[in-house]
Formats: C-alpha cells, structure tokens, sequence
C-alpha cells in the first residue's frame, strides 16, 4: 500500500466559520505522522473527517484506499481511534468497555490483555472510579485492542505519567515496526519529536509546511555560543541574512539564532577572529513551529488587510 490516508483540496466550514480549508496531504503506510497546531486550527475537524464522522464541504478523503464516507463501518473497523476528549460510561467498567467496543468489531482484540497488563490497568474499575490517567489507558487500550491498519490518535499521552508515556511511545514503535500507520496530532512537541518521521503544521485551517522532522529542524533554526578571545560585539553577525537575536554578553560571548542556510555564512563570518569556544545546538521543535506562527504573524502586520483581513 503507497498513501495510507490522502486528501486532496479538502475543506469544511461551519455555516461561515471555517474548520479546515484547501488541506491537500499525504500520509504513507508504515510512517508516524504528526498533525500540529494549535486549538482552533482544525485539527480536530480533520480528524473527524478522515474517520467519516463529518462531511466535507468541499475536496476529498481517502483512508486505507477507500474513499471516506458518512456510512464507512466497515473502513473504521480498521482504524483505532482515541479522541482528545475521552468519553466513557461512568456507572460501568473498564472490561465492560471492552466488550461493548468488540461487539462491533466482531471480538475483543487480541491485543486486549497485553495492553491491559502494559499499563498496569485494572478492567474491573467503574470509570467514575478511575483517574484522568487511568481513563487515558482505557481509551488507548479501546483504541489499540484490534491492532488496527491504521491509528488515529488525538493527543493520546494527556493525562499519563512520564512512565506510562513511555510506554505509549514503545508500543507505537511496535506498531509501526508490524506495518501499522499512525496519524498523531499533538501539542506535546517534544512527544512529536519523539516518534514521528514526518510533520505537518497546519495555521488557520490550512497546511503551512509538511515535511521530516529531522528536515524541519535541520533547515530552520539553530542556537549559537561563541567564545571569542577578546571582546566583540553584536554586529559581527547582526548583518548577516538569517541571523537574529544577536546578543554579546560579558564583552567575549556572543550569541545568536541562526536559519536555514546561514550557517556557512555564519561560520565564515567567526573564522575571521579568534574562537576560543563554539557551541552549536540544534532548535527544539517547539521553536521551529513558534517561528512558522511568529512569521505569520508578521505578516499580517505588514499586510492587514490579507487573507484573514479580507
């Protein structure tokens, strides 16, 4: 199988209020994809769509080569998905839980036990008498039991202790390593850091970059240290393109943000002194993305009567 989910132009408003609009993306089978932005930026509607629970208002959806529809049962019992907000019968059990969900599945899952022994989780708990945490494991054990194709997770480690996400993490590197796909919208970046192979961003209901994660942090943003030997100042790299935040502390520390392709310039630039001391590192993803809204943001300030403005 080539694209395990693929959507082409796809678009859905509520009345005038937008959701998600002209989202074109491609998801390969056997990948961890990350979905990033922040609320309101229509993750969640595209979530809803890929699994059938709205209709479009415009464009297209396929999952797992069949074409997304309102009526798709037979396609969403190939998909696991565990939503962002957890919705359980309170007055009943985790094991009870368990057999409603196989009821339409046609069984339980084989997965059912060793993901209940994984998260040390007791099936035998009424959900009111369950944690947030606990709540959480009964939802990723629901969503996992059938060791789906595909897996739809909407922020599936909220709640977990840092030993329980963990444990997430290794079982969706198991999955993938089965063959399975994971679709993973998160605000935890550095989860998506973590273990995923490709992101995409998506501002105001549309996709403003997709690609690797190691390209996206690789291409966009680096932290420099420099110790010179002898005092310095700031517009050593403060003219160079791509270079800002330029500080110089204690008169021989110099320090700056770095994009791109600045960085051969950059370094050319601090051969013609005296390095005693150069620290590189690498920008977090949390950075990359504050810079993709930062930019548009800027954006709009020189042009406020753009796209949102029109």
């Amino acid at each position: 199988m080539g694209d395990v989910i693929k959507t082409a132009s796809l678009t859905k408003f509520y009345g005038k209020t937008r959701g998600v609009e002209g989202l074109t993306m491609r998801v390969p089978a056997g990948a961890v994809y990350g979905f990033l932005g922040p609320n309101g930026a229509g993750k969640t509607t595209t979530i809803r769509c890929l699994l059938g629970m709205l209709k479009p208002t415009s464009g297209t959806a396929e999952v797992l080569g069949e074409r997304v529809s309102l009526d798709g049962t037979g396609l969403r019992r190939r998909i696991g998905y565990v939503a962002g907000e957890v919705r359980l019968y309170d007055k009943e059990t985790g094991r009870w839980h368990l057999d409603y969900v196989a009821g339409f599945r046609g069984g339980r899952g084989r997965l059912a036990e060793d993901l209940i022994e994984r998260f040390v989780f007791d099936p035998s708990k009424r959900v009111k008498e369950l944690s947030k945490g606990n709540k959480q494991k009964l939802a990723l054990i629901l969503g996992m039991a059938h060791d789906p194709e595909l897996l739809i997770l909407d922020e599936p480690t909220s709640g977990l202790d840092p030993l329980n996400q963990e444990t997430v993490y290794r079982l969706l590197d198991e999955r993938v390593a089965a063959g399975r796909t994971v679709f993973l919208s998160s605000h935890v970046l550095s989860e998506v850091e973590r273990v995923c192979d490709r992101v995409g961003i998506i501002r105001a209901g549309r996709l403003v970059a997709e690609e690797s994660v190691q390209a996206l942090l690789g291409k966009r943003l680096r932290e420099i240290e420099v110790r010179f030997g002898q005092p310095t100042e700031a517009e050593l790299l403060a003219g160079l393109p791509g270079v800002d935040n330029v500080t110089v502390v204690g008169g021989d520390v110099l320090k700056a943000r770095v994009k791109g392709d600045a960085v051969d310039a950059v370094l050319k630039r601090l051969a013609t002194r005296h390095v005693v001391d150069l620290q590189m590192q690498r920008a977090s993803l949390e950075d990359v993305f504050l810079e993709h809204y930062r930019e548009d943001r800027v954006a709009r300030e020189l042009d406020p009567m753009g796209e949102e403005g029109r």
